[in-house]
């Protein structure tokens, strides 16, 4: 961006919180906020100003929404994630796009393990049980057996930043780690299964922490949950539209695999009703990169992309697919 006696139009595409919207309030003349990304929902007089927008990147933004702000110029996405972003459409209209990689993952990778945790040693469920004054002298057989996590296999769906911290908590577990990703790491010495289903046959508890696109839907789903078998437990901590919640919901039911933990889901924030009446289940409210640290992090990441901006300087942390603009 060439430097311009005006300050550039910021708009929001998400609700944050006070003290970065002092920061941006720096920076730029700030236009308000969008509840949705569409033409409806942009405010009075934006339309025709916006220069940047900050967003995150499962709300994201397309062709329609380009449409009617002409003048944009800079996407910032805080955190990891730029999903919703038609990466296509910025690319055509020349829109460059940042997001905040790695910036959240050791909090992420912290919320994931004690999910496991907290799933595999029936945590939550025996909240309850005492809550509702179920502990008494015959109570000990009614827990089910638990395996506990020392010796057992975690394949971990998506060795990225994120799947890399988990990997390295869990190795302090004793747990044994493989993975799939898209292609084979050369960095790292944990065995690569070259297929999820081939991953959910060796695990014996699956973590998912892919980078969602098109290509993950539902990729946890009743096959594969079959495949990883009734001792079997699932973590997503990724996105919600990686796992069939229809499917997973009949799995847990059945007895096909033994339990599971969600902070994510494909319809935030609904949930898909039958979940939350199974007691083999931890739900979060995507809390994943909800610590102050991850916070301050993934925020400083976007000023400092808009910073650069500004400057007319190389931006930060462009996604890979448009860091040529």
């Amino acid at each position: 961006m060439n430097s311009q006696a005006s300050r550039p139009g910021i708009l929001l595409g998400y609700r944050f919180n006070p003290q970065f919207l002092e920061q941006l309030g720096k920076r730029g003349e700030m236009l308000g906020m969008m509840d949705r990304p569409h033409p409806d929902a942009i405010p009075a007089n934006a339309g025709g100003k916006a220069e940047i927008l900050v967003t995150t990147g499962s709300n994201g933004a397309g062709d329609t929404l380009l449409e009617a702000l002409p003048r944009l110029r800079l996407i910032s996405c805080i955190g990891t994630g730029y999903d919703g972003i038609d990466v296509a459409a910025m690319r055509r209209r020349g829109v460059r796009v940042t997001h905040s990689p790695g910036a959240n993952a050791s909090c992420v990778a912290d919320l994931a393990m004690g999910l496991l945790i907290a799933s595999t040693r029936r945590i939550a469920f025996g909240d309850r049980y005492i809550r509702a004054g179920r502990w008494d002298a015959r109570g000990q057989g009614r827990y089910g057996r638990i395996g506990g996590l020392g010796g057992a296999k975690l394949g971990i769906l998506g060795l990225g930043e994120i799947g890399l911290k988990v990997a390295k908590r869990a190795e302090a577990f004793d747990m044994q780690i493989g993975y799939h990703n898209r292609s084979k790491r050369t960095d790292v010495a944990y065995p690569y299964l070259d297929s999820a289903i081939a991953l959910a046959q060796w695990s014996d508890h699956l973590m998912v922490a892919l980078r969602a696109d098109a290509s993950n839907k539902h990729i946890i789903n009743m096959e594969l949950l079959e495949a990883l078998g009734p001792r079997g437990h699932v973590v997503n901590i990724s996105r919600g539209v990686a796992v069939d919640e229809v499917a997973l919901a009949v799995a847990l039911r059945d007895g096909v695999i033994e339990g599971a933990a969600l902070d994510v889901f494909e319809r935030e924030p609904i949930v898909h009703e039958p979940l939350k009446s199974l007691e083999n289940i931890v739900l979060t409210p995507h809390l994943g990169g909800g610590t102050e640290r991850a916070t301050i992090a993934m925020t400083d990441m976007v000023l400092s992309n808009i910073d650069a901006f500004i400057a007319g300087q190389r931006l930060v942390s462009p996604i890979p697919e448009l860091s040529d603009l």
